[in-house]
Parts: structure tokens; C-alpha cells; sequence
């Protein structure tokens, strides 16, 4: 009876193994342990069997030599990039990605400097790795266990079959053209209560330490988030359910006619995004869902600067995009990115602050409206009931006033309201069916000076007397004129005559302090009259009082030695050494204190930079850290220099601190000095 099989047996069977087939061939299509990819022009990469995904680099736009490991869409013209393993870190040319023995992926720039490294632990069982069809790299023990796979770790892209679970993020990059961590995030909220279920939810960061501002979408009870092979997106909830969270429809797509993605864009929005695997032309991605639906109004909060950035204002655009321009007064921040926020124009009206805090003349200003724009919650004054005139003049009168908003007392039962605002202004919105509110903006008028005329500059007008007096008498007449010029002239020669003399003795004299001079014997003992007025002795020598003739008198010391004994040679130089050390650039000294500090760590002596401190010597483990990133900061080649978020992210034990090289290029220090430092090579660590 084990033995009969039923014909729909037989072809489940022959199904089965259809299934498994290219799961087993894409297991054989691997990347072996000590394979590697160089950010080089040859575009080397590890592709998936069907060719639809390549992980590789890719150039950052506009920098040739600055390099993002990436995985992308290989078969479509923009080859669009779903994940990045060094958004924030771009790789110059000649890193290098390898599957190393441990069963991890290492990006090293090329001075050996690591930039990433796969969150797996090390296994040296592993037994490759693999670009699979689904967009997902992943690394394999030769169990065939997964030990890490890219879709673990998303940056801002989930493609089909990827589960976004609790502890998983999506990141929105700067912008199109900028890969970096953005202002945006997608997450599950942690529950307050232990009760309560999980919340997907959208909200803005700061983008130094990622910390999260309110949301600005919520999807309540989720506990994973999934896109399906068919392009939809759903969410299971506590109890296991699951439900689209993307629009309905009546007739499934079929997953091998299309490409589909959701993507945290640089603007906040999240997209689901489709495009045909058949095309011709110059097809694009056509978004068919986003949430939230109008950016620009759905942003409610006191933190963040908005999709526009500060100072900007926010209007929906075709598709969805928001559509940013500066307030008025105000002017982008990059010519080029009109979502990199705006600055003010003009912001020397706080010089016409008076001791109590109002405008010294008022009538330089005026103010420029703008009907159904608002910037909420950055109000630093709230004035009601009020009328726009009252509102006006308050702004008006006050120095630190630059924006206020006005509202109608019609909107609002018949009670008009005012709001300062602070600057920056964040969140800026405009919509005409929405907003109720005008924005009145101070600024100076176009014909009024920035100089207060009831409080001149001093000396203002004298300058001005002088000058008119001046223009009377030279445009007296061209006879009067050409004389004058003559005499100015005359009397400016003769005064460079009287100072030329003085010039070149001041030259020489310069020249002569501020370079090295050799000096013959017969040359100081003529200096010093025979060596005849003595200024003061040392363990080694007499100095004497001397008078260099060809420097105009200038007064010198010359130390002769008593006895011409190795000892007094030794002090002899050393004290020239001093001297050296004293005139020579602080740059210098600070290389010879950097290389020292190298030196002890590199012989294990961390402890000789902190002498007797018993508070550094009772946690060396933390000096040594400290010693490590600091000798990793001062490195000569810049490329190995890390920036300020991994300095950050090594201090707070984040990322692992690996040894630094040696920070210069090339020796400053002899074996001598090294000798005096108490280091020779012949030193026991």
C-alpha cells in the first residue's frame, strides 16, 4: 500500500521536484570562500543565474573615484539599486569586497581600512555564497543553513518574497542621486504596554543620530510586513492574519511578467513599484500605491524639517512628489537639490534691535503675503483675538520677528489669531483647499538702506563731508587738477626716498634673524673683541657678549667650550637640537608627539601617555580604544581616516576597532630620537 502511488501523486511528485530544481541549481551557481570584487571601471560582479540581480560596485554619480556596494536590477536601463552596504561610506577605487575564510563579506578600502563587514558571526564551516534570483545575497554553511542574507539587513527596498519583521528598518537615502542615510524612516513600533500589538509606522529622523520624530503614518496591529511574489503588499497581525495593505484587486498578476519593489523614497513617501520585464523604449517604474497620501499636509510635528527641508514650502505634485520652493526672502541652500532647504537673504534686521528688544525704524520694512501656506507648531508668540493690521505691527515692532501666520477671525468663530514663528521654519505646507491661513514675511524694502538713519554709523557722515569737499576741490578745474596729481606724487616720492634706506636695513635685519648662518672662528672672536665680556657660564663653557657688524649692531651670545670632550660636544648639540625644536613649526612637534604615542601603542606601552593618572591606568582597556581611533584619525592618507559617525560608532563599541598602521607615510623620527624616547629596536615589548 506504501508502495502504490495515485497518478495526482506521480505528478505532485514531478511538480515537487520541478520546484527544487532551480533551487538546487542556484545553490551550485556560488561565489567559493576567498572570492573578491575591486572597485575598478570593469564592472566585475556576482549575478544572479537568471541574470536578473548583480552585486557588485557601482560608481557614485558624479564621483568616478568613490564607489557603492550594491545590489541592483541588472536587466532594466537604470539598473535601479534595491540594497548598499556602504550608504554612508563610499569605497574608493581599488577596495576590494571579499568572501573570507570566516564566512563573511569584508569591504576594505585600499589601504586596509574597513568600511563594512556582514553581521554574521564567524563560521568556518561556510561553504559559499550566492546571488540568488530574488535579490537576495546570501551566505551558506555546508549544511546549506543560511548564516546571512542581505535581505536581513534591507537599506530602503523590499522586493518579493522579503519579510519586514520587528527590528527591521528601511532608511530613505539623501536623495535620488545621494545614496546616504535620509531624513526618513520606516519601523515597528514597540509597544507600550505588554498587551498591545506592534504598529507599523513612517516618521521622520535625525539624521546624526537616527533618532525618531512622531509618525506620520500608522498601520495598527502589524507584526510583519510582506511583498509577495505577485507584487502585493501585506501585513500579518498579532494573531496570524493577513491582509493586503496595497489596493485590492479582483485578478491576480503573474509574477514572472513584471519586476515589483517598495521603496522608503528620499522624500518620505513609501512607494510600490512595478515595471514589465518585456519592454522596449525608455520604460520606467510606474508607482501604483503610496502611503501617506499627501506628504506635505500628513507631516504634523514639532521636529524634523519636513520633505522640503527648513525654511521651504511643501505643495503635491504630479504623482504624488511633493513640489518645494523657498519662502519668500529666502533661497535654496544647493542650487542643485531644491530639497535641500532654504537660507535667509537678508537677516541684518536684528541689527536694528533696540535694549528692549524692538526695531529702532520701523518704516524700512514691509511685508510680503502668501495666501494658504503655513508652517505649524514653530510658534514662539500667539497673539488673540487680534486683526491682521495688529498682527502686522507686532511683527513689525519686534527685532526677532521675520514670519508670522494670520487667520481670518471668519475661519475661526469670528476670533482672528497670530503666530510668531521661530526660524528655521520646518514642515512648511501650502494647499488652497486646506489651509486657511496666510503667511506675512518681513523684509526689508527694496529702497531702504540696511544703516538705521536715525543712528549713522559713526563717522559716517564726516567721511561723507570729506569726500564731497574733495570732489569740490579737485573738480575745480583740469589745470588745478593735473597739479595736484603732480604734487601728491612729488611728495609721495620724497617720503619713499626717506623710509627706502630703512627698508632695506629692516631686510636685512629680517634676513638675517629669521635664517640659518654659518660662523668661522675668526668670525665670533671678531664679533666678541676677542672674546672680552663675558655674559655667564655653563657646565661646558663661558658666553660671551658679541656684536655682529654687518647687522647693524645686532647683539648676540656666543658660547665657547672650556674643554673639547665628548661630553661637552653632547651638550653642545643637544642644546642646538633645543634650539631647533624651539624655532620650528608646531606641526613638526606635533608629528614627533604623534608618532611617539604610535610608538607606545605599537610596543605595547599604552600606558607611558598617561604617566600617573590612576583614573586612566584603573581601565587601560578603554586608553588603548581611545589611543587606537585617535591614531585611526590622524592617519596621512585621508581615504583611512574615518568619519565622525564611525569614530562615534567605535567609541560606543558599535563597530570593532581594528589596528591602525603606522599614520605617516614616511619617518620623522631617527633611530636616535626613538632611542631618547625609549624605544630602539633592540627594545623588549
Amino acid at each position: 500500500m506504501a508502495s502504490a502511488l495515485s497518478p495526482f501523486h506521480c505528478h505532485l511528485l514531478v511538480l515537487v521536484i520541478t520546484l527544487l530544481v532551480p533551487a538546487i541549481a542556484q545553490v551550485y551557481t556560488s561565489i567559493r570562500v576567498g572570492s573578491a570584487l575591486f572597485a575598478t571601471d570593469d564592472n566585475s560582479t556576482w549575478t544572479s543565474p537568471s541574470g536578473d540581480f548583480s552585486f557588485g560596485f557601482r560608481p557614485f554619480p558624479g564621483q568616478q573615484d568613490q564607489f557603492l556596494l550594491a545590489i541592483w536590477f541588472a536587466k532594466i536601463p537604470d539598473e535601479t539599486i534595491v540594497w548598499s552596504a556602504n550608504r554612508d561610506y563610499p569605497a574608493g577605487r581599488e577596495s576590494k569586497v571579499e568572501l573570507n575564510t570566516a564566512g563573511q563579506l569584508v569591504l576594505k578600502a585600499p589601504g586596509g581600512w574597513e568600511l563594512w563587514r556582514s553581521s554574521n558571526n564567524e563560521n568556518l564551516r561556510v561553504s559559499n555564497g550566492a546571488m540568488l534570483d530574488t535579490g537576495n545575497f546570501v551566505i551558506t554553511d555546508t549544511n546549506s543553513r543560511i548564516l546571512w542574507n542581505s535581505f536581513d539587513e534591507p537599506t530602503n527596498t523590499m522586493l518579493p518574497i522579503q519579510v519586514l519583521g520587528f527590528g527591521s528598518y528601511l532608511f530613505s537615502s539623501v536623495s535620488d542621486e545621494n545614496y546616504g542615510v535620509g531624513k526618513f524612516q520606516l519601523r515597528f513600533n514597540n509597544p507600550q504596554l505588554s498587551n498591545s500589538s506592534y504598529v507599523l509606522i513612517l516618521n521622520q529622523i535625525d539624521v546624526y543620530t537616527q533618532n525618531p520624530y512622531g509618525a506620520y503614518y500608522a498601520e495598527q496591529d502589524v507584526s510583519e510586513l510582506i511583498l509577495d511574489k505577485s507584487g502585493y503588499l501585506q501585513v500579518k497581525n498579532s494573531l496570524g492574519g493577513i491582509s493586503n495593505l496595497s489596493s485590492k484587486r479582483e485578478v491576480l498578476r503573474t509574477d514572472s511578467d513584471s519586476y515589483y519593489r517598495a521603496t522608503l523614497d528620499f522624500d518620505g513617501v513609501f512607494r510600490l513599484y512595478t515595471h514589465p520585464k518585456n519592454f522596449s523604449g525608455n520604460q520606467t517604474w510606474t508607482a501604483t500605491w503610496n502611503v501617506p497620501e499627501n506628504i506635505c499636509l500628513d507631516i504634523y510635528d514639532t521636529f524634523g524639517s519636513g520633505p522640503c527641508g527648513y525654511n521651504s514650502i511643501c505643495s503635491l505634485g504630479a504623482h504624488g512628489m511633493p513640489e518645494c520652493q523657498c519662502a519668500p526672502g529666502f533661497s535654496l541652500l544647493d542650487v542643485n537639490n531644491k530639497y535641500s532647504g532654504c537660507k535667509q537673504d537678508d537677516v541684518s534686521y536684528m541689527n536694528e534691535c533696540n535694549e528692549m528688544g524692538t526695531v529702532i525704524s520701523e518704516d524700512q520694512f514691509e511685508f510680503l503675503e502668501m495666501e494658504y501656506a503655513d508652517w505649524p507648531l514653530a510658534d514662539y508668540e500667539l497673539l488673540q483675538p487680534t486683526t491682521e493690521f495688529e498682527c502686522k505691527n507686532s511683527c513689525l515692532r519686534d527685532c526677532y520677528c521675520a514670519v508670522t501666520i494670520f487667520q481670518d477671525p471668519k475661519f475661526n468663530n469670528g476670533t482672528g489669531r497670530c503666530w510668531k514663528k521661530k526660524l528655521p521654519l520646518s514642515n512648511g505646507r501650502f494647499n488652497s483647499s486646506a489651509i486657511d491661513r496666510k503667511a506675512l514675511f518681513k523684509k526689508f524694502k527694496l529702497n531702504s538702506s540696511s544703516q538705521n538713519p536715525r543712528n549713522p554709523n559713526p563717522g559716517q557722515g564726516r567721511q561723507n563731508q570729506e569726500i564731497l569737499i574733495l570732489a569740490v576741490l579737485l573738480g575745480t578745474s583740469v589745470f588745478f587738477n593735473f597739479f595736484s596729481v603732480a604734487a601728491i606724487s612729488l611728495v609721495v616720492f620724497c617720503l619713499w626716498q626717506r623710509k627706502l634706506p630703512n627698508f632695506y636695513r629692516t631686510l636685512h635685519t629680517k634676513d638675517l634673524d629669521m635664517n640659518l648662518r654659518s660662523f668661522t672662528y675668526k668670525d665670533l672672536e671678531e664679533a666678541t673683541s676677542g672674546f672680552k665680556e663675558e655674559l655667564g657660564r655653563g657646565s661646558f663653557g663661558t658666553v660671551y657678549k658679541g656684536v655682529i657688524v654687518s647687522s647693524y649692531s645686532n647683539y648676540v651670545a656666543v658660547k665657547k667650550l672650556d674643554k673639547m670632550i665628548k661630553e661637552g660636544e653632547r651638550e653642545f648639540k643637544t642644546e642646538i637640537v633645543s634650539c631647533r625644536r624651539c624655532v620650528e613649526v608646531e606641526m613638526e612637534r606635533a608629528a614627533i608627539l604623534t608618532e611617539w604615542a604610535y610608538e607606545c601603542y605599537s610596543r605595547g606601552k599604552v600606558e607611558r601617555l598617561v604617566e600617573n593618572d590612576e583614573e586612566a591606568i584603573s581601565d587601560m582597556n578603554w586608553v588603548k580604544k581611545l589611543v587606537m581611533v585617535a591614531i585611526w584619525c590622524v592617519q596621512d592618507v585621508p581615504l583611512l581616516r574615518p568619519s565622525m559617525r564611525e569614530v562615534t560608532h567605535m567609541l560606543d563599541g558599535i563597530r570593532e576597532i581594528s589596528a591602525p598602521p603606522c599614520p605617516f607615510l614616511y619617518s620623522s623620527t631617527s633611530e636616535a630620537e626613538k632611542s631618547a624616547m625609549g624605544f630602539s629596536n633592540n627594545s623588549s615589548v
